[in-house]
């Protein structure tokens, strides 16, 4: 019988399993035709589930354990393994995968699963290595929806490790001094929480980088404010729960109002970078790009360019009007774009996402959109797909040239 997402986490979560999540890049799936495909697990976090693998003197040590995608009633036997040949010398690999899946056949390594939210349940023995691992790839935006409920939002590239006791984030292992002390946090922090603009611009001033390109410096700086924002929120609400409740549905409100915190930061905080980068590039805002914009039926598309009022103005010319988008997954949701600004055949759309499949690209440029993606996350696209894809700082590019 078929089980709700809901139904399988009830199942899945409690003592004695822990959960990894991410989103499926195009190296996890069969997206980029990497010879790696397979998803990719820290192998920090493998060693203490299959410790027969920890073995550096052994050439890509591995081990079996079932494995049942139970989204997609798939049940197998497949190989945890450790590719080593850095650690011994003798290549450049020195990371763990799951293999053995059933090629494209299972969902895991379906194309189409690039960007999906993914769930792996490790069941554990009393002695904390792994048994079994049931899997759910979210199919839809309303089940990634009722798993990020609970565990808050998860970015591309980003992952969280969570179980009955604990949680890990992949920003824990990869800080960059951005975390602030007490001492560090505006008073004014302490009482109210600041606005997702205020902790941007925290952000922008730790880590100007005005040696890097626009790609880095977005990607830098995103990562500095997730820290910001991670030091602010400890500050902000561990004392308050450290003195408890005195009811079940107080506590449920603050946890409800942390995860709302959460989400409203993942869902603006792109847009927000993306506006301080096109003003420290000397756009100005009204003149060369307007900022959610209202255009037809109440749209609101995150940038126009150059302005609301060229857009509006029936005479100026429509091939020298932008739109761009602004979403950090795309994979259900490039269509929502599509009629934001009806005078704009040729949309853009900014995205995090690792990756697409070869189909789904097809399908956005017959829609007229084109990705602009940080240059970095390029190889996590097909081979076919890079020359299409754009860079911020070529998007930018095309944008100054409004100015001439």
């Amino acid at each position: 019988m078929e089980i709700t997402v809901s139904e399988w986490m009830d199942e899945t979560f409690g003592p004695g399993i822990v959960w990894f999540v991410k989103r499926l890049s195009g190296n996890d799936t069969l997206a980029n035709e990497s010879h790696q495909a397979g998803p990719y697990i820290p192998k920090e976090f493998l060693f203490g589930l299959f410790p027969e693998i920890h073995r550096p003197e052994a050439i890509n040590p591995d081990t079996e354990v079932s494995l049942a995608i139970e989204s997609d009633a798939d049940y197998r036997d497949i190989r945890v393994v450790w590719y080593n040949s850095k650690v011994r010398n003798a290549g450049t690999r020195n990371e763990t995968r799951f293999t053995r899946l059933g090629g494209m056949a299972s969902t895991l390594l379906d194309p189409e699963s690039t960007g999906a939210l993914t769930v792996f349940a490790f069941h554990l023995r009393p002695d904390g290595t792994a048994e079994h691992i049931s899997v759910w790839v979210c199919r839809s935006e309303i089940e990634e929806d009722l798993v990020e409920e609970v565990i808050g939002p998860i970015n591309p590239g980003q992952w969280r490790i969570w179980s009955a006791t604990s949680v890990t984030d992949a920003d824990e292992l990869i800080r960059q001094d951005c975390w602030l002390c007490q001492e560090d946090i505006p008073d004014e922090w302490k009482q109210s929480f600041p606005s997702g603009a205020e902790i941007v611009e925290k952000a922008v001033s730790m880590r100007r980088g005005d040696q890097l390109d626009v790609d880095e410096r977005l990607t830098t700086r995103r990562v500095c404010e997730f820290e910001i924002f991670r030091s602010i929120e400890e500050a902000f609400e561990l004392e308050r729960i450290k003195q408890g409740y005195n009811s079940i549905d107080l506590f449920v409100q603050h946890a409800q109002t942390i995860l709302q915190r959460r989400r409203s930061r993942a869902g603006r905080s792109l847009e927000l970078h993306l506006k301080a980068i096109f003003e420290e590039e000397n756009l100005v805002e009204d003149t060369d790009f307007s900022y959610q914009p209202e255009t037809e039926n109440g749209n609101t598309p995150d940038f126009l360019f150059p302005s609301l009022n060229a857009y509006r103005d029936s005479q100026f010319n429509e091939g020298r009007l932008k739109m761009l988008a602004v979403k950090t997954t795309c994979k259900d949701r490039w269509r929502q774009v599509l009629n934001e600004a009806q005078r704009i055949n040729k949309k853009h759309l900014f995205t995090l996402q690792e990756g697409v499949s070869k189909k789904q690209f097809h399908q956005m440029q017959e829609a007229g959109l084109t990705l602009v993606v940080p240059k970095g996350i390029f190889k996590a696209f097909h081979k076919d797909i890079r020359p299409h894809l754009m860079s911020l700082e070529s998007f930018l590019g095309d944008v100054r040239l409004l100015k001439l």
